[in-house]
């Protein structure tokens, strides 16, 4: 079974104009080829025509419908990683950071942007790795713009997240002595 499923994955690589042969050996194993030889009654496998996927073309919308350059193209992949999906992100202090995961690699003229709970959160960069600092905890969405100058280009789907910090009337915080005169 395993013969003939691979013969059935290489026939269906090759181009669509090569003829492929079926025939028994004297083991009794089905053989398949693409040239049949000339000692055995070989029969010709009918194939179903090949899948075949265009090239893209990229995503823009309608305002981009100008200029089709690098400036103004969509990015196959914008998102957030480094995020926990299913629990808290604990972090005490409330620093953290993101990766940003842009595919193809961001335009030299394009800045990303993060968006804390719908707010542009810090100064626009080139880095795809991003910091946060003390942001308070519970829950919060975050996402990510690509920039052109002040224009919005693209965003990714905003992820949500929770924030632990240590609470100031937990057990586990440090108490903090007063300092006695002297």
């Amino acid at each position: 079974m395993r013969l003939i499923l691979t013969a059935l994955l290489l026939a269906a690589a090759l181009p669509a104009s090569a003829q492929i042969y079926k025939y028994t050996d004297a083991n009794g194993k089905t053989v398949f080829t693409n040239q049949p030889p000339t000692h055995v009654d070989a029969k010709p496998v009918e194939l179903p025509p090949t899948n075949t996927v265009g090239p893209q073309a990229p995503v823009t919308s309608p305002a981009d419908s100008g200029s089709e350059n690098q400036a103004t193209r969509a990015y196959a992949i914008l998102a957030l990683s480094n995020l926990p999906d299913d629990e808290a992100l604990r972090e005490n202090n409330g620093t953290f950071s993101v990766n940003v995961v842009v595919q193809p690699a961001l335009a030299p003229e394009h800045q990303l942007q993060l968006v804390l709970d719908g707010q542009p959160y810090g100064a626009p960069t080139s880095s795809t790795s991003i910091g946060l600092q003390n942001i308070d905890r519970g829950d919060h969405t975050l996402a990510v713009q690509v920039l052109q100058g002040s224009r919005v280009i693209q965003a990714s789907t905003p992820v949500g997240f929770t924030l632990q910090r240590i609470s100031t009337h937990s057990p586990q915080r440090p108490k903090v002595q007063p300092r006695t005169g002297g």
